[in-house]
């Protein structure tokens, strides 16, 4: 998850006070704040992610240690589904399926993506805006608002403690102010120490089958995608590059990331078969968003938290680019 943000549309956007105005500067404080918080903070508790009728209820344990962070969240409702992230990778434990699904750890946190500090390009983006709001969990907070400046990505919502600036409520918005998705916290406390117990997997994986995704180089280099989408959002660019293998597909695919700063869209360009292509696809869960088409004879899929028309524009506008390598260097 960066784990991940998520969403209640339960019309709380309406029902709630619209924050005061306050300073731009304030704004970008508390932001900053909250950021340092999910960074440095050990934290544990539970909370619910909803989605339009879809509710779960997850525990979090977040440590903090001299090599980074470390994370378990566990799904109450059933399915047993544990998530552990180490420093390193994350490792995605499925009792129903008898799986283990790993992969390298690309994100800074779960609970929300290590958010920016504003700048020039964030401001042309996105808007903040900070007030005060009602009491949760007993305790005073802020209410931080993420304005996008088009359409072609989410808002947010982000109700923070007054003391720690930990967020206890987030709430996705559509370009409407339409709440979407939901996290909120029912449960949280900061305590000093957690012991290395408490972020240990519960799930016995003994006879389950372990599925490995490719890990990137020790030392990685800039590469030249093969493929690039020629119609991208504003503010978005290419961030990472890499080739990694994907759980029940053949053959290796391209894995691409923009981002502008704060939202992001991966991009997967997987050998298809050109003699029989599958119709466009478009799924949806919450605030995510994913599209897939035929280019090339290559399934293209676009994945992000942002409106579906963007992944959709995104994914159909992927075409293959010639890489051209630097000649060699020949000295005198």
């Amino acid at each position: 998850m960066r784990l991940v943000r998520a969403a209640l549309a339960l019309g709380l956007l309406g029902l709630l006070s619209q924050p005061a105005r306050a300073s731009d500067d304030d704004a970008r404080a508390w932001l900053e704040r909250m950021s340092e918080a999910l960074a440095t903070r050990n934290y544990a508790g539970l909370f619910t992610h909803t989605t339009g009728r879809q509710s779960e209820t997850m525990r979090i344990v977040h440590r903090v240690g001299r090599n980074g962070s470390t994370e378990r969240l566990v799904s109450l409702d059933g399915s047993g589904r544990e998530i552990v992230r180490t420093p390193s990778e994350v490792h995605v434990y499925l009792p129903d399926r008898g799986v283990v699904l790993v992969e390298p750890r690309t994100d800074e946190g779960s609970l929300s993506k290590a958010l920016p500090v504003p700048g020039p390009q964030f401001d042309a983006l996105y808007e903040l805006r900070i007030g005060d709001g009602n009491k949760l969990l007993g305790r005073k907070v802020r209410v931080l608002d993420i304005r996008p400046r088009d359409a072609q990505r989410y808002g947010y919502r982000l109700w923070l403690d007054e003391e720690t600036a930990m967020p206890l409520r987030t709430v996705v918005a559509d370009g409407r102010g339409r709440p979407i998705e939901l996290i909120n916290f029912t449960q949280l406390d900061m305590p000093r120490r957690i012991d290395s117990k408490e972020i240990e997997p519960t799930v016995d994986a003994a006879g389950f089958r372990w599925v490995r995704g490719a890990r990137p180089p020790p030392e990685p280099r800039p590469t030249v995608a093969a493929w690039r989408p020629t119609r991208l959002p504003p503010g978005f660019s290419l961030v990472a590059s890499r080739t990694q293998v994907i759980p029940g597909v053949a053959l290796p695919v391209q894995h691409l990331i923009f981002s502008d700063g704060f939202a992001s869209i991966s991009v997967f360009i997987e050998p298809g078969n050109p003699s029989g292509p599958a119709p466009s696809q478009a799924t949806s869960v919450g605030s995510a968003h994913a599209f897939s088409t035929i280019v090339h004879g290559h399934v293209v899929t676009a994945v992000g938290e942002v409106p579906l028309e963007t992944v959709r524009d995104v994914a159909t506008s992927v075409v293959p680019v010639q890489i051209a390598q630097p000649p060699p260097h020949v000295p005198r």
